[in-house]
C-alpha cells in the first residue's frame, strides 16, 4: 500500500499545483519531474545507470512528439500569416444566414477543421469572435466551439496526441487507430447535436438533426478511413474538409432570411486553400510513392538499451527489471514533423508568390511559432521524462496493479475518465497520453482486457476533456471578450463534456465485452 501511495503522489502533486494553485503545465510538470526523481532514488532503488538510460529514452520520445508539435504550429502560422484562415472563415457566412446552420458550420465543422491543422487552442480562438460577429452571445460562441472541436483532438494538430500514444506504449499505429477513430467519430456526431442544442435548444435540434447526422457521418467516416490507412496525422484535417464540403449544399438549403453578405472572393478562397492542398500532396507522395518513401527512410534515429534493473528499495520492494530493447525509433526524414516542415516551406513559397505576405512575415511566423510552443514543449519534456522514470522504476506497474485490484471489472468504465483527468490537469491530450497511456496499458494487460480498446478510451477521454482545461478556456474567453468570466464558460461547458465522456465510457465497456 505504501508503494502505491508513493507512486500516486506525482499525479496528485501535479493536480494540486495546477488546479489548486493554478500553476502552468510547464511549472507543474517540472515539479512533478523533480519529485519523481527524488522518489526514484530514495524509495524505488534508481541508480545512476538506470536514470541515465531513462533520460535518454525520454529524450527520444520527446523529440518524436515535439517534432510534430513544433511543425504543426509552424504550418498554422504560415497559413495564418498569409490570411488563409481569415479568408476561409469569412467565406463561411456566405453559405447561409440561418443561425442554426451558421453555428453548426463554424462552431462544429470549421472548428474541427482548425483542430486538424492547428490545435493548441486555435479552434475556439478563431471561431468564437467569428460567431460573436454574426450575432451570437460570447458565451454561446466559446462553448459551441469548445464542444464542436473536441472530438478532433487526438488526430488533430497533425496527430501529435496520437503520436504520443504510440510513443508511450510502443504499440503500432494500425493497432491503436481503428478503435480510437470509431470512439471519436461517435463523439463527433454527439458533439454536433450538442452544438445545435446550444444554439437554439430542442427546437433547433429537431429542425437540424438530419443535417447533423449527415455531416457527422461524413466527417466521422472520412476521419476513420484516413486513420486506418496509416495517414492518421491528417485524419482530423481530412474529416474537417469532408465536413466543409458536404456542409456547403446543406447550408444552401437552410439559408434563412436573405441579407447582403457582400461578394465572395472565390480567387482569394482558392489561394487560401492552396497551403492545405500542398499538405495533402506532400503527405501522399511521402507515404505512398515507394521510391520517395525508400529514400526518406534511410536515416533512422535509434538507440539500443541493455536490460536495466533497480536496486532493492528501502520499503522492501524487489528489484524491478526493464528488458533490453531499442527506444523510440525515429525515421527522421519521413517523420510527420519533417513532412509538415516540407509543407510549411512549400506553402510559404506559394503564398509569397501569390503576394499574401507583407514585409517581415518570415520573422513574425518564426517568432509566433516559438512563443506559442515554448511553454508546451517544456511541459511535454518534463512530463515525458517523469513518465519514463516512473515506468523504469516500477511505479507505473505498482499503480496498474493497485488499480486492477481496486477497480477490477469496472476499469473500462473508469479508463476514459483517467485520460480526461490527465488532459484537464495538463491542458493537453498529448500530455495525458504521455502520463497515463503506459499505466492504462499495464492495467489492461493485468486484467486481460483488449489493450487497443482501453487506450482508445484513454485518448478519447483525454481529447474531450482537453476542451474544458483551464488553459484552453482562458484562450477562448479572451478572444470573445469574456476575459474574467471563465467560470461562466466552465459551468456551461462542463455538463456537455461530461456527457461526451460518459458516451466514451459506455463505448469502452461495450467494446471490451463484444470484442475478443
Amino acid at each position: 500500500m505504501m508503494n502505491f501511495l508513493l507512486s500516486l503522489t506525482p499525479i496528485i502533486l501535479i493536480l494540486i499545483l495546477m488546479v489548486g494553485y493554478k500553476w502552468s503545465a510547464a511549472r507543474a510538470g517540472a515539479a512533478g519531474y523533480l519529485w519523481v526523481l527524488c522518489l526514484a532514488v530514495l524509495f524505488f532503488g534508481a541508480n545512476p545507470k538506470l536514470l541515465a538510460y531513462a533520460h535518454t529514452k525520454a529524450l527520444l520520445l520527446t523529440i518524436d512528439v515535439l517534432m510534430i508539435v513544433w511543425t504543426a504550429f509552424l504550418l498554422y502560422r504560415v497559413t495564418d500569416e498569409a490570411g488563409a484562415i481569415k479568408t476561409i472563415g469569412e467565406a463561411l457566412p456566405h453559405l447561409t444566414n440561418d443561425k442554426g446552420m451558421q453555428i453548426i458550420v463554424i462552431g462544429w465543422v470549421f472548428a474541427s477543421f482548425l483542430q486538424g491543422v492547428g490545435g493548441f487552442g486555435v479552434p475556439v480562438a478563431v471561431t468564437a469572435p467569428m460567431l460573436v460577429g454574426l450575432g451570437f452571445s460570447p458565451l454561446v460562441a466559446v462553448v459551441s466551439g469548445s464542444v464542436g472541436h473536441a472530438w478532433a483532438v487526438t488526430f488533430g494538430s497533425m496527430g501529435s496526441s496520437f503520436q504520443a500514444l504510440i510513443a508511450s506504449t510502443n504499440l503500432p499505429d494500425y493497432m491503436l487507430a481503428p478503435y480510437a477513430a470509431i470512439f471519436l467519430g461517435i463523439a463527433g456526431i454527439a458533439g454536433g447535436f450538442m452544438v445545435a442544442y446550444i444554439c437554439g435548444g430542442w427546437k433547433a435540434l429537431r429542425r437540424l438533426y438530419g443535417v447533423v447526422i449527415i455531416i457527422g457521418l461524413v466527417m466521422g467516416f472520412a476521419h476513420y478511413c484516413v486513420a486506418v490507412t496509416r495517414l492518421w496525422n491528417i485524419a482530423s484535417f481530412v474529416g474537417g474538409i469532408a465536413g466543409l464540403v458536404v456542409a456547403f449544399p446543406l447550408a444552401r438549403r437552410f439559408r434563412g432570411e436573405q441579407t447582403d453578405n457582400g461578394v465572395l472572393n472565390w480567387k482569394a478562397l482558392a489561394v487560401a486553400l492552396l497551403g492545405y492542398l500542398v499538405l495533402i500532396i506532400v503527405i501522399l507522395i511521402v507515404q505512398v510513392f515507394p521510391p520517395v518513401k525508400q529514400i526518406l527512410s534511410k536515416v533512422v534515429l535509434s538507440v539500443e538499451f541493455p536490460e536495466i534493473s533497480t536496486s532493492s528499495g528501502i520499503l522492501g520492494n524487489a528489484p524491478f527489471v526493464t528488458p533490453a530493447g531499442s527506444g523510440r525509433n525515429i525515421v527522421l526524414f519521413r517523420h510527420t514533423g519533417m513532412v509538415l516542415l516540407y509543407t510549411s516551406i512549400l506553402a510559404y513559397v506559394i503564398y509569397r508568390w501569390a503576394g499574401c505576405y507583407s514585409r517581415g512575415s518570415a520573422q513574425r511566423i518564426i517568432n509566433g511559432t516559438l512563443s506559442s510552443v515554448l511553454s508546451s514543449s517544456v511541459s511535454i519534456t518534463s512530463m515525458v521524462t517523469m513518465a519514463v522514470i516512473m515506468e523504469h522504476t516500477g511505479m507505473t506497474d505498482i499503480l496498474a496493479r493497485g488499480m486492477a485490484s481496486g477497480v477490477g471489472v469496472l476499469f473500462p468504465l473508469v479508463s476514459p475518465w483517467i485520460g480526461g483527468l490527465g488532459a484537464f490537469i495538463t491542458g493537453s491530450n498529448t500530455n495525458s497520453n504521455v502520463v497515463f497511456a503506459g499505466l492504462q496499458m499495464q492495467t489492461a494487460l493485468l486484467l486481460k482486457l483488449n489493450v487497443a480498446i482501453i487506450l482508445a478510451g484513454q485518448t478519447a477521454g483525454g481529447a474531450l476533456a482537453s476542451a474544458i482545461a483551464p488553459t484552453k478556456i482562458i484562450v477562448g474567453a479572451s478572444t470573445a471578450g469574456m476575459a474574467g468570466k471563465e467560470g461562466e464558460v466552465m459551468r456551461l461547458l462542463a455538463p456537455y463534456i461530461g456527457m461526451l465522456i460518459v458516451i466514451i465510457s459506455i463505448l469502452t465497456v461495450l467494446g471490451v465485452w463484444l470484442v475478443i
